[in-house]
Protein backbone atom coordinates (compact mmCIF):
# COMPACT_ATOMS: atom_id res chain seq x y z
CA UNK A 1 0.00 0.00 0.00
CA UNK A 2 1.41 3.41 -1.01
CA UNK A 3 1.78 6.19 1.53
CA UNK A 4 -0.35 9.27 0.65
CA UNK A 5 2.72 11.44 0.10
CA UNK A 6 4.24 8.75 -2.11
CA UNK A 7 1.07 8.75 -4.19
CA UNK A 8 1.26 12.53 -4.44
CA UNK A 9 4.94 12.55 -5.47
CA UNK A 10 4.42 9.79 -8.02
CA UNK A 11 1.38 11.68 -9.34
CA UNK A 12 3.48 14.84 -9.63
CA UNK A 13 6.11 13.01 -11.68
CA UNK A 14 3.42 11.51 -13.90
CA UNK A 15 2.14 15.05 -14.46
CA UNK A 16 5.64 16.16 -15.52
CA UNK A 17 5.82 13.32 -18.03
CA UNK A 18 2.27 14.18 -19.10
CA UNK A 19 3.34 17.76 -19.89
CA UNK A 20 6.37 16.52 -21.84
CA UNK A 21 4.22 14.10 -23.84
CA UNK A 22 1.59 16.74 -24.60
CA UNK A 23 4.38 19.17 -25.55
CA UNK A 24 5.60 16.70 -28.19
CA UNK A 25 2.26 16.95 -29.98
CA UNK A 26 1.58 20.67 -29.52
CA UNK A 27 5.07 21.78 -30.57
CA UNK A 28 4.97 19.37 -33.51
CA UNK A 29 1.57 20.71 -34.62
CA UNK A 30 2.66 24.36 -34.39
CA UNK A 31 5.89 23.75 -36.33
CA UNK A 32 4.06 21.72 -38.96
CA UNK A 33 1.45 24.48 -39.31
CA UNK A 34 4.18 27.10 -39.79
CA UNK A 35 5.84 24.90 -42.41
CA UNK A 36 2.55 24.49 -44.25
CA UNK A 37 1.47 28.16 -44.14
CA UNK A 38 4.81 29.89 -44.70
CA UNK A 39 6.84 27.33 -46.67
CA UNK A 40 4.06 25.45 -48.46
CA UNK A 41 5.17 22.09 -47.07
CA UNK A 42 2.20 19.84 -47.88
CA UNK A 43 4.07 16.69 -46.85
CA UNK A 44 4.58 17.48 -43.17
CA UNK A 45 1.08 16.57 -41.87
CA UNK A 46 0.87 13.28 -43.84
CA UNK A 47 4.36 12.45 -42.51
CA UNK A 48 3.22 13.10 -38.95
CA UNK A 49 0.16 10.88 -39.31
CA UNK A 50 2.23 8.14 -40.97
CA UNK A 51 4.62 8.31 -38.03
CA UNK A 52 1.80 7.60 -35.56
CA UNK A 53 0.98 4.31 -37.32
CA UNK A 54 4.60 3.27 -37.91
CA UNK A 55 5.64 4.15 -34.36
CA UNK A 56 2.72 2.20 -32.88
CA UNK A 57 3.65 -0.81 -34.97
CA UNK A 58 7.32 -0.52 -34.00
CA UNK A 59 6.44 -0.29 -30.28
CA UNK A 60 4.30 -3.42 -30.44
CA UNK A 61 6.87 -5.38 -32.45
CA UNK A 62 9.62 -4.46 -30.01
CA UNK A 63 7.54 -5.43 -26.99
CA UNK A 64 6.52 -8.72 -28.64
CA UNK A 65 10.11 -9.50 -29.54
CA UNK A 66 11.25 -8.73 -26.00
CA UNK A 67 9.10 -11.49 -24.54
CA UNK A 68 11.44 -14.41 -25.12
CA UNK A 69 14.66 -12.72 -24.09
CA UNK A 70 13.11 -11.08 -21.03
CA UNK A 71 11.67 -14.43 -20.00
CA UNK A 72 15.13 -15.98 -20.37
CA UNK A 73 17.02 -13.38 -18.34
CA UNK A 74 14.47 -12.87 -15.62
CA UNK A 75 14.36 -16.65 -15.26
CA UNK A 76 18.14 -16.72 -14.80
CA UNK A 77 17.92 -13.83 -12.33
CA UNK A 78 15.28 -15.64 -10.29
CA UNK A 79 17.64 -18.61 -9.97
CA UNK A 80 20.37 -16.28 -8.68
CA UNK A 81 17.96 -14.59 -6.29
CA UNK A 82 16.81 -17.89 -4.77
CA UNK A 83 20.36 -19.20 -4.82
CA UNK A 84 21.44 -16.50 -2.38
CA UNK A 85 23.56 -14.41 -4.77
CA UNK A 86 22.00 -11.20 -3.43
CA UNK A 87 22.86 -12.26 0.15
CA UNK A 88 26.47 -12.95 -0.85
CA UNK A 89 26.79 -9.51 -2.41
CA UNK A 90 25.27 -7.97 0.70
CA UNK A 91 27.95 -9.57 2.89
CA UNK A 92 30.71 -8.45 0.51
CA UNK A 93 29.45 -4.85 0.55
CA UNK A 94 28.93 -4.73 4.32
CA UNK A 95 32.32 -3.21 5.38
CA UNK A 96 32.04 -0.47 2.74
CA UNK A 97 28.47 0.51 3.52
CA UNK A 98 29.23 0.75 7.22
CA UNK A 99 31.68 3.58 6.40
CA UNK A 100 29.21 5.32 4.08
CA UNK A 101 26.44 5.34 6.72
CA UNK A 102 28.19 6.37 9.96
CA UNK A 103 24.94 7.70 11.48
CA UNK A 104 23.27 4.28 11.44
CA UNK A 105 23.60 2.46 14.79
CA UNK A 106 25.99 -0.45 14.59
CA UNK A 107 24.21 -3.75 13.99
CA UNK A 108 20.89 -2.15 13.06
CA UNK A 109 18.79 -4.34 10.71
CA UNK A 110 18.47 -1.50 8.19
CA UNK A 111 21.99 -2.25 7.00
CA UNK A 112 20.77 -5.61 5.72
CA UNK A 113 17.93 -4.00 3.77
CA UNK A 114 20.28 -1.41 2.27
CA UNK A 115 22.80 -4.05 1.23
CA UNK A 116 20.08 -6.24 -0.26
CA UNK A 117 18.57 -3.32 -2.19
CA UNK A 118 21.88 -2.20 -3.69
CA UNK A 119 22.89 -5.76 -4.51
CA UNK A 120 19.53 -6.41 -6.21
CA UNK A 121 19.93 -3.20 -8.24
CA UNK A 122 23.41 -4.24 -9.32
CA UNK A 123 21.98 -7.51 -10.64
CA UNK A 124 19.07 -5.77 -12.36
CA UNK A 125 16.48 -7.36 -10.04
CA UNK A 126 14.11 -4.37 -10.07
CA UNK A 127 11.16 -6.33 -8.72
CA UNK A 128 13.19 -7.40 -5.69
CA UNK A 129 15.05 -4.09 -5.29
CA UNK A 130 12.05 -1.77 -4.90
CA UNK A 131 10.37 -3.55 -1.95
CA UNK A 132 13.75 -3.87 -0.23
CA UNK A 133 14.43 -0.18 -0.84
CA UNK A 134 11.08 0.91 0.58
CA UNK A 135 11.68 -1.30 3.62
CA UNK A 136 15.11 0.31 4.10
CA UNK A 137 13.57 3.79 3.95
CA UNK A 138 10.99 2.84 6.57
CA UNK A 139 13.74 1.57 8.87
CA UNK A 140 15.84 4.70 8.30
CA UNK A 141 12.77 6.76 9.13
CA UNK A 142 12.27 4.77 12.34
CA UNK A 143 15.87 5.54 13.38
CA UNK A 144 15.26 9.23 12.68
CA UNK A 145 11.97 9.32 14.61
CA UNK A 146 13.53 7.56 17.59
CA UNK A 147 16.33 10.14 17.68
CA UNK A 148 13.80 12.98 17.38
CA UNK A 149 11.76 11.52 20.26
CA UNK A 150 14.85 11.24 22.47
CA UNK A 151 15.87 14.84 21.74
CA UNK A 152 12.35 16.14 22.34
CA UNK A 153 11.95 14.23 25.60
CA UNK A 154 15.29 15.55 26.86
CA UNK A 155 14.29 19.12 25.95
CA UNK A 156 17.09 19.46 23.37
CA UNK A 157 14.58 20.47 20.68
CA UNK A 158 11.13 22.04 20.71
CA UNK A 159 7.91 20.39 19.54
CA UNK A 160 7.91 22.63 16.47
CA UNK A 161 11.48 21.65 15.62
CA UNK A 162 10.61 17.99 16.09
CA UNK A 163 7.75 18.25 13.60
CA UNK A 164 10.09 19.94 11.11
CA UNK A 165 12.71 17.20 11.49
CA UNK A 166 10.10 14.51 10.85
CA UNK A 167 9.70 15.70 7.24
CA UNK A 168 13.41 16.35 6.68
CA UNK A 169 15.71 13.83 4.99
CA UNK A 170 18.61 12.49 7.06
CA UNK A 171 22.16 11.93 5.81
CA UNK A 172 21.79 8.11 5.56
CA UNK A 173 18.55 8.54 3.58
CA UNK A 174 20.25 10.84 1.10
CA UNK A 175 23.34 8.65 0.68
CA UNK A 176 21.10 5.63 0.19
CA UNK A 177 19.06 7.32 -2.53
CA UNK A 178 22.09 8.77 -4.33
CA UNK A 179 23.51 5.25 -4.55
CA UNK A 180 20.20 4.25 -6.15
CA UNK A 181 20.00 7.20 -8.56
CA UNK A 182 23.60 6.81 -9.72
CA UNK A 183 22.44 3.57 -11.31
CA UNK A 184 25.26 1.13 -10.46
CA UNK A 185 24.41 -1.91 -12.58
CA UNK A 186 26.50 -4.98 -13.31
CA UNK A 187 24.15 -6.55 -15.85
CA UNK A 188 22.20 -4.14 -18.15
CA UNK A 189 19.87 -6.89 -19.36
CA UNK A 190 17.04 -4.77 -20.76
CA UNK A 191 19.38 -2.60 -22.84
CA UNK A 192 21.04 -5.63 -24.41
CA UNK A 193 17.60 -7.05 -25.11
CA UNK A 194 16.52 -3.86 -26.89
CA UNK A 195 19.72 -3.84 -28.94
CA UNK A 196 19.03 -7.41 -29.98
CA UNK A 197 15.51 -6.45 -31.01
CA UNK A 198 16.76 -3.48 -33.01
CA UNK A 199 19.09 -5.68 -35.03
CA UNK A 200 22.47 -4.96 -33.41
CA UNK A 201 25.23 -7.23 -34.76
CA UNK A 202 26.59 -7.67 -31.21
CA UNK A 203 23.97 -6.63 -28.63
CA UNK A 204 26.52 -7.05 -25.81
CA UNK A 205 29.13 -4.65 -27.21
CA UNK A 206 27.92 -1.89 -24.86
CA UNK A 207 28.31 -4.07 -21.75
CA UNK A 208 31.79 -2.89 -20.72
CA UNK A 209 31.20 0.78 -21.74
CA UNK A 210 28.06 0.86 -19.54
CA UNK A 211 29.95 -0.81 -16.68
CA UNK A 212 32.63 1.91 -16.89
CA UNK A 213 30.16 4.81 -17.20
CA UNK A 214 27.97 3.64 -14.31
CA UNK A 215 31.12 3.24 -12.18
CA UNK A 216 32.00 6.89 -12.70
CA UNK A 217 28.47 8.11 -11.95
CA UNK A 218 28.36 6.05 -8.74
CA UNK A 219 31.86 7.15 -7.69
CA UNK A 220 30.90 10.79 -8.31
CA UNK A 221 27.69 10.34 -6.31
CA UNK A 222 29.58 8.87 -3.34
CA UNK A 223 32.25 11.59 -3.35
CA UNK A 224 29.81 14.49 -3.80
CA UNK A 225 27.43 13.24 -1.09
CA UNK A 226 30.33 12.56 1.26
CA UNK A 227 31.54 16.14 0.82
CA UNK A 228 28.07 17.45 1.68
CA UNK A 229 27.84 15.18 4.70
CA UNK A 230 31.49 15.56 5.79
CA UNK A 231 32.06 11.80 5.61
CA UNK A 232 35.74 10.91 5.67
CA UNK A 233 36.53 8.67 2.72
CA UNK A 234 40.23 8.64 3.58
CA UNK A 235 40.08 5.48 5.67
CA UNK A 236 41.56 2.08 4.95
CA UNK A 237 38.34 0.35 3.92
CA UNK A 238 37.16 3.09 1.53
CA UNK A 239 40.61 3.74 0.08
CA UNK A 240 41.10 0.04 -0.64
CA UNK A 241 37.61 -0.30 -2.13
CA UNK A 242 37.34 2.90 -4.17
CA UNK A 243 41.05 3.04 -4.94
CA UNK A 244 41.11 -0.58 -5.99
CA UNK A 245 38.04 -0.17 -8.18
CA UNK A 246 39.52 2.98 -9.75
CA UNK A 247 42.79 1.16 -10.51
CA UNK A 248 40.89 -1.70 -12.15
CA UNK A 249 38.82 0.73 -14.25
CA UNK A 250 41.93 2.72 -15.17
CA UNK A 251 43.61 -0.53 -16.17
CA UNK A 252 40.64 -1.48 -18.37
CA UNK A 253 40.64 1.93 -20.03
CA UNK A 254 44.41 1.84 -20.53
CA UNK A 255 44.30 -1.69 -21.90
CA UNK A 256 41.55 -0.95 -24.40
CA UNK A 257 43.30 2.30 -25.30
CA UNK A 258 46.22 0.25 -26.67
CA UNK A 259 43.95 -1.47 -29.19
CA UNK A 260 42.63 -0.25 -32.51
CA UNK A 261 38.87 0.26 -32.78
CA UNK A 262 38.15 -3.05 -34.54
CA UNK A 263 40.17 -5.17 -32.11
CA UNK A 264 38.80 -3.16 -29.16
CA UNK A 265 35.24 -3.97 -30.23
CA UNK A 266 36.09 -7.68 -30.60
CA UNK A 267 37.84 -7.91 -27.24
CA UNK A 268 35.07 -5.91 -25.50
CA UNK A 269 32.30 -8.05 -26.99
CA UNK A 270 34.13 -11.33 -26.28
CA UNK A 271 34.88 -10.29 -22.68
CA UNK A 272 31.28 -9.24 -22.15
CA UNK A 273 29.93 -12.54 -23.47
CA UNK A 274 32.36 -14.56 -21.33
CA UNK A 275 31.37 -12.55 -18.23
CA UNK A 276 27.65 -12.96 -18.93
CA UNK A 277 27.98 -16.69 -19.55
CA UNK A 278 30.03 -17.01 -16.37
CA UNK A 279 27.28 -15.20 -14.43
CA UNK A 280 24.65 -17.59 -15.82
CA UNK A 281 26.71 -20.63 -14.77
CA UNK A 282 27.45 -19.08 -11.36
CA UNK A 283 23.74 -18.42 -10.74
CA UNK A 284 22.83 -21.97 -11.68
CA UNK A 285 25.64 -23.32 -9.48
CA UNK A 286 24.44 -21.13 -6.58
CA UNK A 287 20.92 -22.50 -7.04
CA UNK A 288 22.16 -26.09 -7.04
CA UNK A 289 24.28 -25.42 -3.93
CA UNK A 290 21.20 -24.10 -2.12
CA UNK A 291 19.24 -27.14 -3.35
CA UNK A 292 16.86 -24.89 -5.25
CA UNK A 293 14.69 -26.47 -7.93
CA UNK A 294 16.50 -24.56 -10.66
CA UNK A 295 14.01 -25.37 -13.38
CA UNK A 296 11.00 -24.23 -11.32
CA UNK A 297 12.83 -21.06 -10.28
CA UNK A 298 13.59 -20.32 -13.92
CA UNK A 299 9.95 -20.82 -14.92
CA UNK A 300 8.81 -18.51 -12.11
CA UNK A 301 11.15 -15.76 -13.30
CA UNK A 302 10.31 -16.37 -16.95
CA UNK A 303 6.62 -15.78 -16.19
CA UNK A 304 7.57 -12.37 -14.76
CA UNK A 305 9.48 -11.68 -17.99
CA UNK A 306 6.38 -12.37 -20.06
CA UNK A 307 4.25 -10.15 -17.84
CA UNK A 308 6.86 -7.36 -18.02
CA UNK A 309 6.96 -7.50 -21.82
CA UNK A 310 3.16 -7.18 -22.01
CA UNK A 311 3.05 -4.45 -19.35
CA UNK A 312 5.40 -2.10 -21.20
CA UNK A 313 3.42 -2.11 -24.48
CA UNK A 314 1.16 0.90 -23.64
CA UNK A 315 4.07 2.94 -22.30
CA UNK A 316 6.27 2.19 -25.30
CA UNK A 317 3.45 2.98 -27.74
CA UNK A 318 2.73 6.30 -26.00
CA UNK A 319 6.28 7.57 -25.90
CA UNK A 320 7.31 6.33 -29.37
CA UNK A 321 4.23 7.88 -31.00
CA UNK A 322 4.94 11.20 -29.25
CA UNK A 323 8.58 11.15 -30.30
CA UNK A 324 7.64 10.02 -33.81
CA UNK A 325 5.27 12.98 -34.32
CA UNK A 326 7.84 15.35 -32.82
CA UNK A 327 10.52 14.06 -35.19
CA UNK A 328 8.27 13.95 -38.29
CA UNK A 329 7.37 17.62 -37.82
CA UNK A 330 11.04 18.57 -37.93
CA UNK A 331 11.06 19.75 -34.30
CA UNK A 332 13.57 17.12 -33.20
CA UNK A 333 15.96 18.10 -35.99
CA UNK A 334 15.66 21.77 -34.97
CA UNK A 335 16.44 20.90 -31.35
CA UNK A 336 19.40 18.67 -32.24
CA UNK A 337 20.75 21.16 -34.81
CA UNK A 338 20.52 23.97 -32.25
CA UNK A 339 22.50 22.00 -29.66
CA UNK A 340 24.97 20.85 -32.33
CA UNK A 341 25.53 24.44 -33.44
CA UNK A 342 26.21 25.49 -29.85
CA UNK A 343 28.72 22.63 -29.31
CA UNK A 344 30.53 23.34 -32.59
CA UNK A 345 30.58 27.09 -31.85
CA UNK A 346 32.52 26.21 -28.69
CA UNK A 347 34.94 24.12 -30.76
CA UNK A 348 33.65 20.73 -29.59
CA UNK A 349 32.97 17.47 -31.43
CA UNK A 350 29.20 17.25 -31.93
CA UNK A 351 28.84 13.58 -32.92
CA UNK A 352 27.25 12.81 -29.56
CA UNK A 353 24.42 15.36 -29.82
CA UNK A 354 21.94 13.01 -31.49
CA UNK A 355 21.92 10.79 -28.39
CA UNK A 356 21.40 13.63 -25.89
CA UNK A 357 17.57 13.33 -25.75
CA UNK A 358 18.02 9.98 -23.96
CA UNK A 359 20.36 11.54 -21.40
CA UNK A 360 18.06 14.53 -20.82
CA UNK A 361 14.97 12.35 -20.38
CA UNK A 362 16.55 9.73 -18.08
CA UNK A 363 16.38 11.69 -14.78
CA UNK A 364 12.65 12.26 -15.36
CA UNK A 365 11.35 9.00 -16.76
CA UNK A 366 12.75 5.54 -17.39
CA UNK A 367 10.07 4.76 -19.98
CA UNK A 368 10.61 8.13 -21.67
CA UNK A 369 14.37 7.58 -21.86
CA UNK A 370 13.78 4.05 -23.12
CA UNK A 371 11.63 5.49 -25.90
CA UNK A 372 14.34 8.02 -26.77
CA UNK A 373 16.93 5.21 -26.86
CA UNK A 374 14.78 3.08 -29.16
CA UNK A 375 14.08 6.11 -31.36
CA UNK A 376 17.82 6.81 -31.66
CA UNK A 377 18.53 3.21 -32.67
CA UNK A 378 15.62 3.26 -35.12
CA UNK A 379 16.70 6.56 -36.68
CA UNK A 380 20.47 6.16 -36.76
CA UNK A 381 20.90 2.39 -36.46
CA UNK A 382 21.57 0.14 -33.47
CA UNK A 383 25.27 -0.11 -34.36
CA UNK A 384 25.72 3.59 -35.09
CA UNK A 385 27.72 5.79 -32.72
CA UNK A 386 24.53 7.61 -31.65
CA UNK A 387 22.61 4.35 -31.22
CA UNK A 388 25.31 2.91 -29.00
CA UNK A 389 25.80 6.12 -27.02
CA UNK A 390 22.07 6.36 -26.32
CA UNK A 391 22.28 2.84 -24.82
CA UNK A 392 25.24 3.86 -22.65
CA UNK A 393 23.30 6.94 -21.49
CA UNK A 394 20.36 4.70 -20.61
CA UNK A 395 22.55 2.39 -18.56
CA UNK A 396 24.88 4.86 -16.86
CA UNK A 397 22.33 6.57 -14.55
CA UNK A 398 18.85 6.01 -13.14
CA UNK A 399 15.55 7.92 -12.96
CA UNK A 400 16.62 10.40 -10.30
CA UNK A 401 13.39 12.33 -9.77
CA UNK A 402 11.21 9.22 -9.81
CA UNK A 403 13.39 7.41 -7.26
CA UNK A 404 13.53 10.45 -4.96
CA UNK A 405 9.76 10.92 -5.19
CA UNK A 406 8.83 7.30 -4.52
CA UNK A 407 11.32 6.61 -1.75
CA UNK A 408 10.99 9.95 0.06
CA UNK A 409 7.24 9.93 -0.49
CA UNK A 410 6.93 6.52 1.14
CA UNK A 411 8.02 7.99 4.49
CA UNK A 412 6.55 11.48 4.15
CA UNK A 413 9.79 13.39 3.50
CA UNK A 414 9.13 16.88 2.10
CA UNK A 415 12.52 18.55 2.74
CA UNK A 416 15.07 16.67 0.65
CA UNK A 417 18.07 18.91 1.49
CA UNK A 418 20.99 18.12 -0.85
CA UNK A 419 19.52 14.91 -2.30
CA UNK A 420 18.47 16.40 -5.66
CA UNK A 421 21.76 18.27 -6.10
CA UNK A 422 23.86 15.17 -5.39
CA UNK A 423 21.67 12.96 -7.56
CA UNK A 424 21.80 15.30 -10.56
CA UNK A 425 25.55 15.87 -10.24
CA UNK A 426 26.02 12.08 -10.24
CA UNK A 427 23.84 11.97 -13.39
CA UNK A 428 26.00 14.66 -15.01
CA UNK A 429 29.16 12.71 -14.20
CA UNK A 430 27.58 9.63 -15.78
CA UNK A 431 26.65 11.56 -18.94
CA UNK A 432 30.15 13.02 -19.33
CA UNK A 433 31.74 9.62 -18.69
CA UNK A 434 29.36 7.96 -21.18
CA UNK A 435 30.32 10.41 -23.93
CA UNK A 436 34.06 10.00 -23.30
CA UNK A 437 33.82 6.20 -23.13
CA UNK A 438 31.66 6.02 -26.27
CA UNK A 439 34.28 8.00 -28.23
CA UNK A 440 36.94 5.65 -26.89
CA UNK A 441 35.12 2.44 -27.85
CA UNK A 442 33.09 3.43 -30.90
CA UNK A 443 34.32 6.84 -32.08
Amino acid sequence: MLHNSEKFCTFALCMVLNYIWVAFFIVAFVIALVKLVFWGDFEVFPAMMDSTFSSSKTAFEISLGLTGVLALWLGIMKIGEKGGVVNVLARILSPVFTKLFPDIPKGHPVTGSIFMNIAANMLGLDNAATPLGLKAMEQLNEIKNEEIKNQRDSGAISEEKAEDLKVTATNPMIMFLVLNTSGLTLIPISIMVYRSQMGAAQPTDIFIPILLATFFSTLAGIIITSLFQKINLLNRTMLLTLGGAAIVVAGIIWGFGQLDSILMNKVSTTSANIMLMTIIIAFIAAGLRKKVNVYDAFIEGAKEGFQTAVRIIPYLVAILVGIGVFRASGAMDMLIDGIRWGVEACGGNSDFVGALPTALMKPLSGSGARGMMVDAMTTYGADSFIGRLSCIFQGSTDTTFYILAVYFGSVGIAKTRHAVTCGLLADLAGIIAAIAIAYMFFG
